[in-house]
């Protein structure tokens, strides 16, 4: 083999616009074309937001309009003190430009690193900023990054304030849709996290009064055991309240930030719980015990924050200011004082949680024996589990592609066998599930050690203690998309929703999308999600394409498996949002009131036309496989 030269020639540099619109996940984390929460079209109008949301902060202008408009331009209009004038176009374009740098303008807010509205401009085709201040305005437009036009003008008759408008590249992030559900959660968020904060997205007002109180009764799902606990302080703010389900569920901020993935102030909180009642009650409670069924929410302000990341999920800071406490021992400080008096003052709440903590340890101690053998039993197939192929990189690990792992539950050994040739070893694993498993709803924790496929899927995930533990960032059920796979499907959201609800709260169940045709000829093929896809596949192909319908993953060849759970995977997510009651949910669709199920589906079935053509010789091409 011939060596491959390396010269001089092969170094290059780029610009920071050549850099993001070639690497934009380095900056944004990744692109998606907006099916999923996380996707780069949803962190570009939080970094336009967060902007927006500083200025609130500071105590300039109490309102922020968000509109979305048809071709997808966005809009975000705030009344604040406007960008100055001078500096409007570096603000927007250079790199490492900003008025956030030591500086006491802006002490506690989340955009620090001068980076988020340059990434904006440079991966949006068009991008347009304007301020205006005391009368006066600038606006400068750009194209793909480069600058277009740059206008200023004097006697404007408008608020003092700055508006952004843009439109996400296609050229970047190809086809995309926004996904208004994903968008109206984080205006809610906003304005749950800032209260007195009115943001109006497409006109529609949206403000919260109680702040974390009403993030919490609308996103419960279910009645709380004790009326929420809600605890302010300068820099902090509380939710406390417990459920019926298993498992702990945590809504995290800083400085109006949504941290997905927790942190130190997370940390700092749940411990801070466990002390805290535990020195009320005087009784050596287990932590576990005490955090069983916990619901509840923290917002904290830290000066200068410090995440693990650009896309800002998970707070990485030791101290609540330079110089100052550390944030263990500020929120251990806080809870200890605000929710020890709390408990004094309401007996009532006081003898509710100390009902629930009994009950969690009734329970625990009742599967203890049960657990133990389990226990023995995962850790002596871990060596050698024969329905996990597991990965080399792990949620946890420090590793650049950390985030990317996932695990796949598969049913059978046929969809497994596709999966695991063509899966990325480094980031994927796979767990076969023998068949149906069973239904879990209205059985207690103890199934979880007893069923066998439980054990070893809960071992495989690492989730028995904690969340904080989970080995990979997307757990996604593969099943035929068939009724038995869609049955399957179900069985495994009740098996999370029952016993490990947090894994879906905190977006980490998904569901894969796999293709139900090819169309192919001679020169192209084509895979076909739906309907309209295959529709459109053939007029591509012409007349004489051959269509293959897929009945099954385990047909699915691992070479062409390659495709579909690779840089294009689809995933639907498994949300659980505002008004989603989990009891009810799981109540009519998984419980014994057959009747009324079957009632539904025969008010709602819904008889669609078969997927061949009527042309009867385009059926005759049809190849099932």
């Amino acid at each position: 083999m011939s060596e491959v030269k390396y010269t001089e020639s092969d170094i290059k540099t780029l610009s920071t616009r050549e850099q993001m619109r070639l690497r934009p996940g380095m900056w944004i984390g990744k692109l998606g074309d907006g099916s999923q929460p996380d996707d780069g079209i949803y962190t570009l109008i939080k970094e336009v937001m967060d902007n927006s949301i500083d200025e609130f902060i500071m105590g300039a202008g109490k309102t922020i309009e968000l509109t979305i408009a048809p071709g997808n331009t966005i809009t975000v209009r705030d009344y604040g003190r406007g960008i100055p004038l001078n500096s409007l176009s570096d603000a927007v374009s250079k790199i490492n430009t900003s008025g956030k740098y030591g500086s006491e303008a802006f002490k506690k807010t989340v955009g620090l690193n001068g980076v988020g509205v340059k990434a904006v401009n440079m991966l949006s085709s068009r991008f347009m900023a304007r301020s205006v201040r005391g009368g006066e305005a600038r606006t400068v437009t750009f194209e793909r990054g480069v600058e277009t036009s740059d206008r200023r003008e004097s006697g404007v008759d408008e608020k003092d304030g700055t508006l952004i408008s843009y439109v996400v590249d296609t050229e970047v992030f190809g086809e995309y849709v926004y996904n208004m559900e994903y968008v109206e959660q984080r205006v809610r968020n906003y304005t749950y996290l800032n209260t007195g904060l009115t943001i109006k997205l497409n006109g529609e007002s949206y403000v919260s009064k109680n702040g974390l109180l009403d993030l919490l009764n609308e996103n419960l799902g279910e009645e709380p055991l004790y009326e929420p606990i809600h605890l302010k302080g300068p820099d902090i703010e509380v939710v406390i309240t417990h459920g019926t389900g298993y498992g702990e569920s945590y809504f995290s901020f800083v400085n109006s930030q949504y941290t997905s993935q927790g942190g130190t102030h997370q940390a700092a909180f749940r411990e801070a719980i466990a002390k805290t009642v535990k020195e009320f009650y005087r009784k050596d409670y287990d932590p576990a015990d005490i955090r069983g069924s916990l619901v509840a929410a923290i917002s904290l302000s830290v000066e200068e924050p410090e995440f693990e990341s650009q896309t800002k999920i998970k707070l990485g800071s030791r101290v609540i200011s330079p110089g100052g406490a550390t944030i263990r021992q500020y929120v251990l400080d806080f809870v200890k004082e605000h929710l020890d008096n709390h408990l004094h003052k309401h007996p009532q709440t006081a003898e509710t949680l100390g009902k629930k903590i009994a009950e969690n340890e009734k329970e625990r101690k009742a599967i203890s024996g049960v657990q133990k053998k389990a226990r023995e039993l995962a850790k002596k197939v871990s060596l050698n589990n024969r329905k996990l192929r597991d990965c080399k990189i792990h949620f946890a690990d420090k590793d650049a592609r950390a985030e990317e792992s996932m695990i796949f539950i598969t049913e059978g050994n046929s969809a497994s066998g596709s999966i695991t040739k063509s899966r990325d070893v480094r980031t994927q694993a796979v767990f076969s599930l023998r068949g149906k498993p069973l239904n879990t709803y209205g059985l207690t924790k103890k199934v979880v050690y007893e069923n066998e496929e439980f054990n070893l899927l809960q071992a495989a995930l690492n989730i028995e203690e904690s969340i904080d533990n989970l080995r990979y960032n997307k757990v996604i059920i593969a099943t035929d998309a068939d009724v038995d796979g869609m049955h399957i499907r179900l069985l495994m959201m009740t098996f999370f929703l029952q016993f490990f609800p947090e894994v879906v709260r905190q977006g980490h169940l998904y569901v894969l999308q796999t293709p139900l045709f090819r169309v192919r000829n001679k020169k192209e093929t084509h895979y076909c999600y739906n309907e309209e896809e295959r529709k459109r596949a053939i007029k591509k192909c012409g007349a004489t394409a051959e269509i293959t319908r897929f009945k099954g993953l385990g047909e699915i060849s691992a070479d062409e498996f390659r495709e579909f759970i690779g840089e294009d995977m689809r995933l639907e997510a498994v949300r659980l949002t505002q008004g989603d009651a989990i009891a009810e949910m799981l109540t009519f669709y998984m419980g014994a009131n057959t009747p009324e199920r079957r009632d539904f589906v025969i008010d709602n079935l819904r008889i669609e036309a078969d997927y061949v053509d009527a042309d009867p010789a385009a059926t005759e091409r049809v190849t099932a496989n």
